[in-house]
């Protein structure tokens, strides 16, 4: 995988890997190798650069890789903040084990956790696994909550949904969420940021912004990756 630079405006991305390995690089002078059960928390802001590629240590051996990226809107009063990069060690994020499963709290707070990893909005992320056929229930404090499948299968009210499915529940709801032993998953929810739209890499609360950014782009006016020479162009 070689993800050449590429900008964002307007969010935060959150890497978690479930195997191999990714080295991030970004306009801030960050060079980081991305190894799983680690953050790493990129809040793009007003505007940041990076690139995603595969180590020549893990090219070298036959590299496999598999994770998630999450994309987090910022807030209005906070889509144009400086930029930021924070890597957290797995030691730092606080481990949950019920109901027959082992979670991860990976940003936010959840379960009577919270995370150390900086938000800019009231949140929480997860990464889980069912240790054995079980269920459980959603933080409820989040009004907005959603479930995605990475692996097995899971039972929401009689239906079955599996790997690659995302499950978004009303405000409100408890719903009981059945697991399949084995089963892979994470739970996300947050405080609504409002509407936004998206174009390529960007988010923004405003079409304007959009506009702007890709005229930036396209002028090469982002600040640049140290000690990379490529870049991808803006899609038309």
């Amino acid at each position: 995988m070689d993800v050449r630079p590429h900008p964002h405006i307007g969010l935060a991305t959150v890497t978690w890997l479930y195997e191999g390995r990714i080295t991030h690089r970004d306009s801030l002078g960050f060079e980081v190798d991305i190894v799983p059960g680690e953050v790493n928390w990129m809040t793009a802001g007003r505007g940041i650069v990076h690139s995603e590629r595969i180590p020549p240590s893990e090219r070298a051996k036959g590299a496999r890789l598999h994770g998630l990226q999450v994309w987090v809107a910022l807030p209005v009063e906070h889509e144009e903040t400086e930029p930021e990069f924070h890597h957290h060690e797995r030691s730092e994020l606080p481990t949950l084990e019920r109901e027959g499963v082992r979670m991860t709290l990976i940003a936010g707070h959840a379960y009577g956790e919270r995370s150390p990893v900086r938000t800019y909005s009231s949140m929480y992320y997860l990464a889980g696994d069912a240790l054995e056929e079980t269920s459980i229930h959603l933080p409820k404090e989040h009004p907005e909550r959603a479930l995605y499948v990475v692996s097995g299968r899971a039972m929401i009210g009689g239906a079955s949904y599996g790997a690659g499915q995302m499950v978004v529940f009303t405000e409100g709801s408890d719903p009981t969420i059945h697991l399949g032993e084995g089963t892979r998953f994470a739970l996300l929810g947050g405080e609504p940021v409002g509407e936004r739209f998206m174009f390529w890499n960007f988010v923004a609360s405003t079409k304007e912004k959009l506009e702007a950014a890709k005229d930036a782009w396209r002028e090469d006016r982002f600040p640049k990756v140290p000690n990379e020479h490529e870049r991808i162009p803006l899609p038309e």
